[in-house]
């Protein structure tokens, strides 16, 4: 069965954006990309790059993660805004909003439904696993059918923003088994975890 896997960078306090939830990485962004992380990227992650990256830095592969995205409105519209309709058209692309009537892309699939119920159906199908983006909004409502996380961890802190789910997300401990793990020199650590199912 495939998987839901929260792959997100997130700051050492737990916050995946700032208060305005602009992105992190973009030109005003606080993100530190430093050349052994996104070399990084490049070998692990090929997939996870958008497609202005993938042009930038020669990127080809196919990647053997991932071929579907999920992400809301919020996450999807910085993207929107920057002139990008479909980030990545190299991987199955869902945007969950009850809002947009119309995609802006003819590849980009807008899903007003229950995200969970899209979200186990996907399950069932074959294929790669299914990579979480985000946001917040979507991690908190999808919080329940996450089965890895694979946390992007910046070497800063940044006090306030928008958190790894959001506050509306139940109250719901879980646990997680660390399967595996990579520290880069320049301080950014990815950690991932499977959740423990007893």
């Amino acid at each position: 069965m495939r998987r839901l896997v929260y792959y997100v960078a997130t700051t050492l306090d737990g916050f995946i954006a700032g208060p305005d939830g602009a992105d992190p990485t973009g030109p005003n962004g606080f993100w530190p990309l430093q050349e052994d992380y996104i070399h990084h990227l490049v070998a692990e992650y090929p997939e996870t790059l958008p497609v202005q990256a993938r042009q930038a830095l020669s990127v080809t592969a196919e990647g053997t993660r991932f071929d579907t995205v999920l992400e809301g409105r919020r996450s999807y519209e910085i993207g929107l805004a920057a002139g990008i309709p479909d980030a990545y058209p190299h991987l199955r692309h869902l945007v969950f909003s009850r809002t947009m009537t119309e995609s802006p892309a003819p590849a980009v699939e807008l899903v007003a439904g229950d995200p969970v119920e899209t979200v186990r159906e996907l399950k069932q199908q074959d294929g790669k696993d299914i990579w979480l983006l985000g946001g917040a909004e979507l991690a908190g409502a999808l919080y329940a059918e996450i089965d890895t996380l694979i946390l992007k961890v910046g070497p800063l802190t940044i006090g306030d923003g928008i958190p790894l789910f959001s506050r509306k997300a139940a109250f719901d401990p879980r646990t997680w088994t660390l399967t595996d793990h990579t520290a880069l020199k320049s301080g950014a650590v990815f950690l991932t975890y499977t959740r423990n199912t007893d």
